[in-house]
């Protein structure tokens, strides 16, 4: 693993940036700032965990309504590939010729584009696809609109390869070429769309200056199949290793106002709570998108032969479906009513601790709901978001604030990663 060490020219204590670019960093300082609200010292929440037992029964009838044969699928983009009923995918790659490796890689690119534009799209937005005339908001549509935009060769520098992701062509990717392919216009607006397309052009550049890890001349995103294949004893892989490879590889795609010495952290916030001895003191780290990415890309590298294990190394995603569910459930109380309609800034106190009890609260939930289940270990974190907990925190959104069910907490979102 890189180690990234940043020394000031002052007197400041040396910044291992390392230290947070790991699922073990998200969990040990989401479980500083548990620990702080439990204790009663929070101005924003209490906790009611007795309550987190509701919350499993919850999670266990949603996912039995969903899964009723416990065959539960990881929690990853590859389920909205498929909305709709559509297998979108499996038509795209019954059509190409490609070998087996081929294929997962460019799964791969068709994953780590999609999940870079999964951030909340606004409750306006709605993508209409023309194959079938059905209609999608939020992940899905964002999900089969890149999906379409894909299938274009929108990502692609080569013609004659058009499925595939290229920093090439992500270098020319601009708000106008993403607001025609998903379909924006004034009255279907997109939360975010500059800092989208500004996104692409960052992953590109950062495609580009690792040819280590995606290839020379034409650097993909789908070349870490290959560079898996060829670091992987045995071909297995840790789930661990792979989000570590992620954030180090992609730190310097991420917009981010928290900045150490000079140097973006990327999605993370400030809290008290979070004091560890080491540097960045006060730094809790959730790399939610990067930990969807990573939950993306298992089924791709298992279709090139490559088994990732330990799934539970992963955490909880810290975003507004989850911690929703917590919320709507009673488990997190807002020690003061909040007006939904109100946008909190994703590096709020407030949000920061609802994100972090979020991460750190899933991790008993799951035991509780794997045991209602009654299944052992093999049900791990993907599967309780995807059974699960993201499709609870939406029935209960929806039953509570008809009709869309919107985020109990509002948030300012920018399009990029909340």
């Amino acid at each position: 693993m890189a180690l990234h060490r940043i020394r000031d020219t002052h007197s400041e204590p040396v910044v291992n940036l390392a230290n947070l670019n790991t699922a073990a960093a998200v969990r040990e300082r989401c479980g500083m700032v548990h620990r702080w609200v439990a204790q009663g010292r929070s101005a924003h929440f209490t906790l009611a965990e007795s309550r987190l037992a509701s919350v499993a029964s919850y999670v266990v009838e949603v996912t039995r309504e969903t899964y009723p044969d416990l065959e539960i699928p990881y929690h990853s983009r590859w389920q909205h590939f498929a909305t709709g009923g559509v297998d979108r995918w499996g038509e795209l790659a019954a059509r190409i010729d490609a070998d087996v490796l081929e294929r997962a890689r460019m799964a791969v690119d068709l994953a780590t584009v999609s999940v870079l534009l999964d951030a909340g799209a606004g409750d306006r937005w709605r993508y209409r696809e023309a194959t079938t005339g059905l209609a999608f908001a939020r992940s899905e549509g964002l999900a089969v609109a890149s999906f379409h935009m894909f299938c274009e060769g929108a990502f692609s520098s080569d013609p004659d390869r058009p499925c595939q992701v290229d920093s090439s062509a992500l270098a020319t990717i601009d708000a106008d070429t993403l607001a025609r392919h998903f379909q924006v216009v004034p009255a279907n607006p997109l939360v975010g769309l500059d800092e989208r397309a500004a996104l692409l052009g960052r992953l590109g550049k950062a495609l580009a200056a690792r040819t280590d890890l995606f290839g020379r001349g034409g650097t993909r995103p789908g070349k870490l199949v290959d560079h898996f294949l060829a670091t992987s004893s045995e071909r297995r892989l840790l789930a661990s290793r792979l989000l570590t490879t992620l954030l180090d590889s992609l730190s310097t795609i991420w917009p981010s106002p928290l900045i150490v010495q000079g140097h973006a952290i990327g999605d993370a916030g400030r809290h008290p709570a979070a004091r560890t001895g080491d540097e960045p003191e006060g730094t809790v780290p959730f790399h939610k998108l990067s930990q969807w990415l990573a939950y993306s890309l298992i089924e791709p590298l298992e279709a090139a032969g490559i088994a990732v294990g330990g799934l539970d190394d992963l955490t909880a995603l810290a975003e507004y479906r989850n911690g929703g569910l917590l919320i709507d459930l009673g488990v997190i109380r807002p020690r003061a009513a909040i007006d939904s309609t109100v946008r909190h800034e994703t590096t709020s106190e407030l949000v920061v601790e609802w994100r972090a009890l979020t991460v750190a609260l899933f991790e008993p939930l799951l035991h509780l709901v794997r045991a209602k289940l009654g299944l052992d270990a093999s049900f791990a974190m993907p599967q309780l978001l995807q059974g699960g907990t993201w499709s609870a925190g939406r029935k209960i959104a929806r039953a509570l604030r008809p009709p869309d069910g919107p985020s109990p907490i509002g948030i300012a979102a920018d399009g990029t990663v909340f």
